[in-house]
């Protein structure tokens, strides 16, 4: 026999009533809060979660004490209460209630076309979404008589049952239909689609209706205060005459809210009323400590608030809200920075399609550097570079990018690759570059020689057309979308700053040129934690140079040759250490195989044979000596430093020369010279005996003393694990993860897009260890290598350079382990800023 649930089960909401998100739900606690600031809230029961899940599993509730709060007559409505407003649920039912006398009441009150619409209205609803009939059947048209009886007849005939007249059987099967819907598969499925955990609670409300419907100024609407994408204030929002709901969003003739040219507004027509919604929103504000939207409804003049909830914002109306809050110390400034996600800020750093525009996506990949650009089709870097010679905005779309493609990426306002993962070259770069990239596009198809792209859906694109990269949703669109500028104001700065005075950890930026550098400075890095220099070499008049050194036959012929690269050296770092002021500045001494620098076709080989007045046997010959089967674990980094010295001797030389010059200027510098892909201590002592020679020779030239300092990137398992021995000869040891995550996986970053999907949704590994540092495998490494670092040298400066350093779950694997600093891409740098405060902040609770 079943049990009917007692009156204890759901609550009247007042003041002073135990009513808690938890157990009823969002909508009813923010409802309990606006009744306690006295705005004019109709008559409401909640009902907790308990209740709503005893009446899925079939138990009766007595609807009659339900009902009675409302009066003899009653007409209601019930509204979900989820734990959380994000999670969705049933849509509200109106007019519970309603039957032949009610509206025989109602025609006499309110007129017959009023009735007749609020009886119609609640058949249609009931019909399709308690008794879940068809909808098309309903679709009656204009309320009247005949279209009332009509559905009437609908009902009955599907039913074999008249409509229900007794409110209690109504709210009943309402309940019922509104609690099982909430635990339906598909219902379950969708709300954990965003974010909710599976047992996910249902809070349901009861109301009493504000008709909206009827004489005099009668109507419903929604107002806010806010722009919801820039965050200005601005009141928005429509009112709409003779409705319900939320009608006036969905239907044209709704009026504006305030005076307009374009059309009547609710101020116009009632503007106490306006006056009075207007003050309950600085009320909201000002008590609930958010920018509310107010859900209302008139009433032949009367005015209810039937709902408030938080505005649907953008990551930069967010931001300007939360900073609005803090000025007005309505929340603190701790609250401020917490209120905002640190992915969100990539939204405000670059120019971003305008999310109200409509989109014609045409292929989707990884988003591999935040950012939006419009511009031109180029298959290659050279047709880039002409393009951006011309003052014509491009779009480099490649299979994949190597490094004879940064001067086109340099040029190229956006990036498309086939292929790629999140940490690739061109996503590396791309980010570096601060230039919106979307890598791994798998669905198109690139033919250079015809110098088309082939999308998915069969469209084909050529050689300068117009697109938009999105690389903050990973998709490119045809043609020109609409934009967003950056967001860089003042109320971004002053988050930041108010980030800066929590955070415990210090951020770097990764700068490879003097206009990274400027970029870092602009961000407020505290300095630069990498410095490729061999980013350098690849402009055009370096690599001629740098090609005719590693053609050298001789020792003596390849110095000759770096020597005319070492005013250009000099140079770059001069730029580097005035734009950073004195802020440390760590350079990473030559990383790449030399192969990497000769073309790779026999048209180069040809162009490059006749530039160096050789045979090009001899250049063929050459240039296949270099090749090698795996070059990231080949001759490169420090083994071209032991095996070529010449190379950072002529690097080492440049870093200190620029050190003596900037420091007759009045610029202090300490510069930080980082070896790569070290692996035994024995490296580093060979290294540092040269570079201590030529310190030593520019000291006695220049007459000027000078400090440097002296460290390993750590890029290998084995650097990790004999750190001990390696900090003998090293100041500080900062972990390159990429390489570092590529050689404990032995999984290539370049290619490893191809199939990270299917292993994360496999649960082979929880994220792309790419993406987000593994703390179990390449995080242990870091801590072994820390800790036999310090144990070495208690002074030891330990940090990280790799892509991770931008992540706010590494940012806060670095603080517990210790770490002096994490270093990340320019545009990465305010990210990790408050992502570090938000670490410092969660562990002050």
């Amino acid at each position: 026999m079943q049990k009917t649930l007692q009156v204890s089960d759901f609550t009247e909401l007042t003041p002073t009533a135990d009513i808690r998100a938890a157990d009823h739900g969002w909508r009813a606690k923010c409802l309990q809060r606006l009744i306690r600031l006295n705005l004019p809230v109709p008559e409401t029961v909640a009902l907790p979660a308990q209740t709503v899940r005893s009446i899925a599993a079939g138990h009766p509730i007595d609807t009659k004490a339900i009902l009675s709060h409302f009066g003899p007559s009653p007409l209601i409505s019930v509204r979900p209460s989820p734990g959380n407003p994000d999670w969705g649920g049933p849509g509200t039912i109106l007019n519970i209630g309603m039957n032949a006398s009610r509206h025989k009441t109602l025609v006499k009150t309110h007129g017959r076309e009023a009735a007749d619409a609020l009886y119609l209205r609640f058949v249609q609803t009931y019909a399709t979404h308690v008794a879940r009939l068809d909808p098309d059947m309903f679709e009656t048209g204009q309320a009247s008589p005949d279209t009332l009886r009509e559905a009437l007849r609908h009902y009955e005939r599907e039913m074999e049952e008249p409509f229900p007249e007794s409110a209690e059987a109504q709210l009943s099967e309402v309940l019922r239909s509104m609690a099982r819907a909430w635990e339906g598969t598909s219902a379950r499925l969708l709300r954990q689609a965003k974010g909710a955990p599976a047992e996910a609670a249902l809070g349901l409300v009861v109301q009493e209706m504000a008709q909206g419907i009827g004489q005099g100024i009668s109507g419903s609407g929604v107002i806010q205060f806010i722009d919801p994408v820039t965050g200005q204030p601005q009141v928005k929002g429509r009112y709409l005459g003779q409705s319900q709901g939320r009608d006036a969003l969905k239907k044209n003739e709704a009026i504006f809210l305030t005076q307009d040219k374009r059309g009547p507004s609710l101020e116009d027509i009632a503007p106490e009323i306006f006056a009075d919604l207007v003050a309950y929103g600085a009320i909201c504000r000002r008590k609930l400590r958010e920018e509310m939207q107010i859900e209302f409804t008139i009433d032949d003049s009367k005015l209810s608030v039937l709902d408030a909830v938080k505005v649907a914002r953008s990551a930069r109306a967010g931001l300007k809200i939360a900073v609005a809050l803090a000025e007005d110390e309505i929340i603190s400034q701790n609250e401020a920075v917490l209120r905002v996600e640190p992915r969100a800020l990539s939204e405000l750093l670059h120019p971003q399609v305008d999310t109200r525009a409509a989109r014609d996506v045409f292929a989707k990949g990884i988003a591999a550097s935040p950012g939006a650009a419009v511009g031109r089709i180029v298959f290659s870097s050279q047709a880039a570079q002409a393009s951006a010679a011309r003052g014509e905005p491009c779009i480099m779309v490649r299979r994949e990018t190597a490094p004879e493609d940064i001067r086109g990426m340099h040029s190229a306002v956006g990036v498309v690759t086939e292929r790629g993962g999140v940490t690739s070259h061109a996503a590396v770069i791309a980010r570096g570059l601060g230039v919106p990239c979307v890598v791994g596009a798998t669905g198109i198809r690139l033919d250079s020689k015809e110098k088309r792209l082939v999308a998915a859906d069969g469209r084909v694109f050529g050689e300068g057309d117009l697109i938009t990269v999105d690389g903050t949703t990973g998709q490119v669109l045809a043609g020109a979308a609409e934009m967003l500028a950056p967001a860089l104001d003042d109320a971004f700065r002053k988050l930041l700053g108010w980030a800066d005075n929590v955070r415990d950890i210090g951020i770097r930026a990764n700068a490879d040129t003097p206009a990274d550098a400027a970029t870092a400075r602009k961000f407020e890095a505290q300095g630069i934690g990498l410095c490729r220099t061999e980013h350098m070499f690849f402009e055009e008049d370096r690599l001629v140079v740098m090609r005719e050194m590693i053609f050298a036959d001789t020792s003596e012929d390849r110095a000759a040759a770096l020597a005319r690269l070492l005013p250009m050296q000099r140079a770059d770092f001069v730029q580097l250490f005035e734009i950073m002021a004195g802020l440390p500045v760590c350079i990473r001494l030559f990383d790449p195989p030399l192969h990497e620098f000769l073309p790779h076709s026999r048209e180069g080989l040809r162009e490059l044979a006749e530039a160096l007045d050789r045979p090009l046997s001899e250049v063929t010959r050459r240039a296949e000596a270099l090749a090698e089967f795996n070059p990231m674990l080949g001759m490169r980094g420090v083994r071209l430093g032991v095996v070529l010295p010449e190379i950072y001797a002529m690097q080492a030389q440049a870093i200190f020369e620029a050190t003596v010059e900037v420091a007759r200027k009045g610029t202090a510098v300490v510069p930080e010279i980082m070896i790569p892909l070290v692996s035994a201590k024995r490296e580093v002592e060979l290294v540092k005996t040269h570079i201590d020679a030529v310190a030593s020779s520019v000291r006695v030239k220049s007459g000027v003393d000078f400090e440097f300092k002296l460290g390993v990137m750590v890029e290998t398992p084995r650097a990790a694990l004999r750190a001990g021995d390696i900090a003998q000869h090293a100041s500080f040891l900062s972990f390159g993860t990429n390489d570092l995550t590529q050689m404990t996986y032995g999984l290539s970053r370049d290619d490893a897009g191809r199939f990270m999907n299917t292993y994360v949704q496999q649960g082979v590994f929880p994220e792309d260890p790419f993406h987000v540092l593994d703390v179990d495998g390449v995080g242990e490494l870091l801590l072994i290598g820390a800790e036999r670092g310090r144990a070495t040298r208690p002074d030891l400066t330990v940090s990280i350079c790799g892509e991770h350093g931008g992540n706010p779950e590494s940012i806060g694997f670095c603080r517990k382990a210790g770490f002096d600093y994490v270093s990340c891409s320019p545009y990465r740098v305010p990210l990790a800023r408050l992502a570090a405060a938000h670490l410092a902040l969660a562990d002050l609770k």
